[in-house]
C-alpha cells in the first residue's frame, strides 16, 4: 500500500510517502514569514502548499499514485478518536466551521482531499484530530452555563505515544492509566484512562499552562476589561491568546533552543519565565493526577521541548513523586498518520464518517 501523509505547521509542511510501515520519503518544507505574508487566512495557503508538495513528489520521482492520502486533521467540530474518511462535509466544517481555530492543521484535511480527488480509487483521510473529545461529564462543566469546557489538544501524538509506551512494556494502551504531556509551541496535558482521554486542557484557545506561543488559562475579569479597553482590535487579543503569547510575548521569541542558551549566558529573566512555565506545567499535570484518582501507571512528557534535559528534568524534580516518568522526546505524527491509514487499507480498523 503507497500512502502520502500531509501534516501543515504554523511554519513549515511535513510530508512522507509510506510504502506499507517502511518510509520511503520524509520531507520537512519550511515557510518563511515572508512567503505567508500574502495570505490574510490560513485556508488561502491550500494551493500553495498543495503545489510544494507535488513539486518535492516530481522531484522524488514518486509518481502520483496512491492507495490512500492522509492529512492531519484540523479544528471542525469535536469528534471521538479514530480515522475519518474525508468527506464534503468535513471540508466545508473545514472552510467554514473554524474560523474561530484559524490553524495551519486545518490544511491538513483540505490538501489530502484535493490530490486524492485526483487520483483513481484514492482515499483520503484524517485521524485523531486535535478537536477528540471523550472528555468525562464532570470535565465538561465550567463556572459559566455560556462557555463549556472543550479541549484542543495533541491528540495525535499524545495517542501515538501511549501506544508506543504499551508496546515498550508488553501491555495495551487500552490497559494503562497515563497522563500525557505534549510539550510544543503549545502545552496540552490530558488524562488518559483505559483508552480513553477523559480530561484534557484547551491548549490553544487558553487553557492550562503558558507555554512558548500561548497565554494558558488568563484572569478572567482582567480579560474582559481588556477587551472593552478600546486598545486592541479583537485580532490583535486573538494573537495575544495564540501566536504571539507566553514566551513569544516575554521574551520576543519562540525559539527554545536561542532561550534555553541565554539562560546557560546568564539571563536571569529567561530562566524565571521558563521555570514559571514549568511550574505551571507540573501544576497542570498534578491536577490530572486527581482525574486518575491517583491511579497512574505513568507520566509520559513528548513534543519538541521534551528534547532539553534541563526542561525535563525541572518537569521531574516536581512530578516524580506521582508516578514514573518517561520522556519520548519529539513527536510521532507522520508515523501514526501513516500506520492509521495502513490499518483502514488492510481492514484491520474501520474508518468513520463525519457527519
Amino acid at each position: 500500500m503507497k500512502i502520502l501523509v500531509i501534516n501543515p505547521g504554523s511554519t513549515s509542511t511535513k510530508m512522507a510517502v509510506y510504502e506499507d510501515e517502511k518510509p520511503v520519503l520524509l520531507h520537512n518544507i519550511p515557510h518563511s514569514a515572508e512567503e505567508l505574508a500574502h495570505f490574510d487566512a490560513i485556508t488561502e495557503q491550500q494551493g500553495f502548499r498543495r503545489q510544494l508538495v507535488l513539486d518535492e513528489l516530481l522531484r522524488s520521482g514518486i509518481p502520483l499514485e496512491f492507495d490512500a492520502i492522509i492529512g492531519r486533521g484540523g479544528l471542525v467540530k469535536p469528534i471521538a478518536g479514530g480515522v475519518y474518511e474525508i468527506n464534503e462535509k468535513m471540508v466545508e466544517d473545514t472552510l467554514h466551521g473554524s474560523v474561530m481555530h484559524n490553524h495551519a492543521c486545518n490544511l491538513g484535511c483540505l490538501i489530502a482531499y484535493e490530490i486524492a480527488s485526483k487520483i483513481p480509487d484514492c482515499r483520503a483521510f484524517i485521524a485523531d484530530p486535535g478537536v477528540v473529545d471523550e472528555l468525562s461529564p464532570l470535565a465538561r462543566i465550567s463556572g459559566s452555563p455560556l462557555m463549556p469546557r472543550i479541549c484542543i489538544w495533541h491528540a495525535l501524538n499524545q495517542r501515538a505515544i501511549a501506544r508506543r509506551y504499551a508496546r515498550g512494556i508488553g501491555r495495551e494502551y487500552e490497559d494503562l492509566n497515563l497522563i500525557i504531556c505534549h510539550l510544543g509551541g503549545g502545552i496540552s496535558v490530558a488524562a488518559h484512562e483505559h483508552g480513553r482521554a477523559i480530561d484534557a486542557n484547551n491548549a490553544l484557545d487558553g487553557e492550562g499552562p503558558f507555554s512558548p506561543e500561548r497565554a494558558g488559562s488568563l484572569p478572567a475579569a482582567d480579560l474582559i476589561r481588556l477587551c472593552f479597553s478600546g486598545k486592541y482590535t479583537e485580532k490583535q487579543l486573538l494573537k495575544s491568546i495564540a501566536g504571539k503569547a507566553g514566551l513569544t510575548a516575554h521574551l520576543g521569541t519562540n525559539n527554545m533552543r536561542e532561550i534555553l542558551e541565554r539562560i546557560k549566558q546568564g539571563d536571569e529573566r529567561a530562566q524565571l519565565l521558563v521555570d514559571a512555565m514549568l511550574y505551571h506545567t507540573a501544576k497542570q499535570i498534578a491536577a490530572e493526577a486527581a482525574v486518575l484518582c491517583g491511579n497512574i501507571d505513568a507520566i509520559l512528557l513528548t513534543g519538541g521541548m521534551a528534547h532539553s534535559d534541563y526542561i525535563v528534568s525541572e518537569l521531574r524534580r516536581r512530578i516524580a513523586f506521582l508516578a514514573p516518568v518517561y520522556c519520548f522526546p519529539g513527536e510521532d505524527e507522520m508515523e501514526a498518520l501513516a500506520l492509521n491509514a495502513l490499518a483502514v487499507l488492510q481492514g484491520k480498523r474501520l474508518s468513520k464518517t463525519y457527519t
